[in-house]
């Protein structure tokens, strides 16, 4: 190889380093950039309108080395028909459960009609606790499993339908036909899904976890919502979506609000792609679960809050040998026990009874409620 020859390719390779570095520097400082966006404050936050004992004076979450286990609260609203500055009821709330030793995640979906008692409010539906506030939110969460809330993660159907677009949409089975036309609300939030393998974007995404009028209603959706998101993180762990994450928290940012630092989003997201699925449960479980009526509102009531908290304890010290195994269903999540006491095995969501025509009591509204579908 000649002087001249060497030269070249000494150039070339500095140059493709140059831009190696250039690349990483640009990527990692767009990440950075994009999630420090993603904790709102001021006029930003979708909680301005509270009084200011509750925003300006948030409590920091304690500080977490990134070896102890840590909750994360995630709640996603319906926001349609609220007015400006109104904090709208949440219509799922999930608590994901991280355990950076045994590297595991464990999802407890809240049903919404649970009646609890909310700190300072009375006792009430949970879907209210986050109308004061997410910090009242997740001490109403934390009182009720008897397991510490570190932090939130707030985003409405907006927010959902941009992630899963963002990340490409994912490839996902149906177990039914599901269809559902609305008149109050317009064409754009009618639900028609069909049964079988198929690629969802955003907009059939949200028709595909906001699906409730069946025999079970809310009982199967929640479930359907928790293996949905396992799906969706799964996406995020390809190489594709690690590449485009930039772009993707972009997209999504201006819907998310947290209380999570950059340090810790970094921290969480490094153990959470070592860590793979663990229980996936309904709280109340059907065994703690009343249907009561108070006030002439139909709500769900917890029979033993001992016995609830120690079933949040079981679940999070199971055997490895004992949890949801991954490959239950087509989707990647096992199924859970149905009201009646029916096995994963005989009554999973993807074998759900046809439509009944009839309202299950737990979709029994109150005049402060309505109907979130």
């Amino acid at each position: 190889m000649t002087k001249r020859h060497k030269r070249t390719l000494i150039w070339v390779l500095s140059l493709l380093l140059a831009s190696a570095a250039g690349y990483t520097a640009y990527y990692f400082t767009s990440l950075y950039n994009q999630v420090s966006g993603l904790q709102k404050v001021g006029e930003s936050s979708p909680f301005r309108s509270l009084p200011v004992t509750e925003t300006a004076k948030v409590p920091e979450p304690p500080k977490w080395e990134g070896s102890e286990p840590v909750n994360i609260l995630l709640m996603g609203v319906d926001s349609r028909g609220s007015e400006e500055d109104e904090i709208p009821r949440s219509d799922s709330m999930i608590v994901a459960s991280i355990d950076p030793d045994k590297k595991t995640i464990n999802m407890f979906s809240i049903m919404r009609d649970t009646y609890t008692d909310i700190p300072d409010h009375g006792k009430q539906r949970i879907n209210a606790a986050i109308t004061h506030g997410p910090n009242v939110a997740m001490q109403t969460v934390s009182d009720l499993l008897g397991i510490p809330i570190q932090y939130y993660v707030y985003t409405d159907f907006q927010g959902f339908i941009k992630l899963v677009d963002a990340v490409g949409g994912v490839d996902f089975y149906v177990e039914k036909d599901m269809k559902y036309l609305t008149t109050a609300d317009g064409p754009q939030y009618d639900i028609d899904l069909k049964e079988g393998q198929q690629h969802l974007d955003g907009t059939t995404a949200l028709q595909y976890v906001r699906f409730r009028h069946d025999r079970l209603s809310d009982f199967t959706r929640t479930g359907r919502q928790r293996e949905f998101l396992q799906a969706i993180a799964d996406k995020l762990k390809t190489s594709t979506s690690i590449m485009n994450l930039p772009n993707i928290l972009e997209q999504v940012s201006p819907y998310i609000d947290t209380n999570m630092s950059v340090g810790d989003m970094w921290k969480l997201a490094t153990v959470a792609y070592d860590s793979s699925m663990g229980g996936s449960e309904q709280i109340p479980p059907n065994p703690l679960l009343r249907e009561v009526t108070i006030d002439g509102a139909a709500v769900l009531t917890v029979s033993s809050e001992e016995k609830l908290k120690q079933f949040i304890q079981d679940t999070l010290n199971a055997p490895a040998e004992e949890q949801t195994p991954a490959d239950a269903d087509p989707n990647g999540s096992g199924g859970e026990e149905t009201p009646g006491g029916t096995s994963p095995g005989e009554e999973a969501p993807g074998s759900v009874p046809e439509p009944d025509t009839s309202a299950p009591k737990t979709e029994a509204q109150s005049p402060e409620t309505g109907d979130s579908q």
